[in-house]
């Protein structure tokens, strides 16, 4: 995911496994351990979360990876989950 949404769409889905009650905080090119959420709250999958945050991306824009099991159930209720709390799909050429 990229742009200037991208960082504030993850944070809505998106619970680190650390123990602190804080709301996350990425840091740029650090992967981070947690769990994916729908809208209900419910765990979608066990996630991998890689920010690279401008100026240090590759398109010099937020960008932040989540990493899920790939199968088609997964990746279809990332995808939902995602779309639901402000993401949209690229454009073509972006």
């Amino acid at each position: 995911m990229s742009g200037a949404d991208a960082v504030a769409v993850v944070a809505r889905v998106f619970r680190t496994a650390r123990k602190e009650p804080a709301p996350w905080r990425p840091r740029s090119h650090f992967m981070e351990y947690g769990v994916a959420l729908d809208g209900d709250g419910g765990v979608i999958d066990e996630v991998l979360v890689v920010p690279m945050l401008t100026p240090r991306s590759y398109t010099r824009e937020d960008v932040v990876e989540l990493q899920c099991h790939g199968n088609d159930l997964c990746l279809r209720r990332m995808l939902r989950a995602c779309l639901e709390v402000g993401a949209r799909l690229a454009d073509p050429g972006e």
